[in-house]
């Protein structure tokens, strides 16, 4: 699978990197309390469900 991600072209040229995690990750987890309110989550236009930064909040550090 790696390989044939790689294998994308794009019409500017641009060259396309991937790496492939084996880790398998918890599923389920509660975020610790006051955690939403202390964050700044950004999403993004593309597949926003699962795209998104969650930032610290300068402001409350």
């Amino acid at each position: 699978m790696k390989e044939l991600i790689e294998k994308t072209t794009t019409k500017a040229v641009l060259t396309v990197f991937a790496s492939i995690f084996n880790k398998v990750y918890e599923t389920d987890r509660k975020v610790s309390e006051g955690f939403k309110e202390s964050m700044l989550i950004e999403l993004y236009q593309h597949l926003w469900q699962w795209n998104y930064v969650a930032k610290p909040d300068p402001v409350i550090l």
